[in-house]
């Protein structure tokens, strides 16, 4: 039965998790942005997400399940206006990402309830 359901919610479920992870992320390069030194990180979304789709593909053919390990995605952000202090946290952009994520993070939530009340539908009939 699980199977029958994961299958059925797809990817959805992964990229709510990923938009979380992201989340974290970006509030870390927030939280640091007067941090000397700090290094801003962020993952390729997309990227990410194609990834978990094809290892999702896999796992319905028998290989394991995907595995959500941002840290193997992650990347150094190259500033745009570099600080003397070293840190490549810039707080406009931190805060345009952080909003973007948040904004994509809704519709992946939206995403994800439409297809449990299809789902629900389509068990009582």
């Amino acid at each position: 039965m699980a199977l029958i359901v994961d299958k059925a919610l797809g990817v959805h479920q992964y990229a709510l998790s990923m938009r979380m992870e992201r989340s974290r992320i970006l509030a870390s390069n927030l939280a640091n942005v007067d941090t000397p030194g700090y290094l801003s990180r962020d993952f390729d979304f997309k990227a990410s997400l194609q990834r978990v789709a094809r290892e999702l593909d896999g796992h319905h053919s028998g290989l394991p399940a995907p595995s959500l390990d941002a840290s193997r995605d992650l990347k150094y952000r190259v500033p745009m206006q570099p600080s003397e202090d070293g840190n490549t946290a810039e707080l406009g952009v931190e805060q345009a990402q952080f909003a973007a994520n948040a904004m994509d993070f809704q519709t992946s939530l939206t995403f994800l309830n439409m297809k449990i009340s299809g789902l629900r539908k389509a068990i009582d009939g």
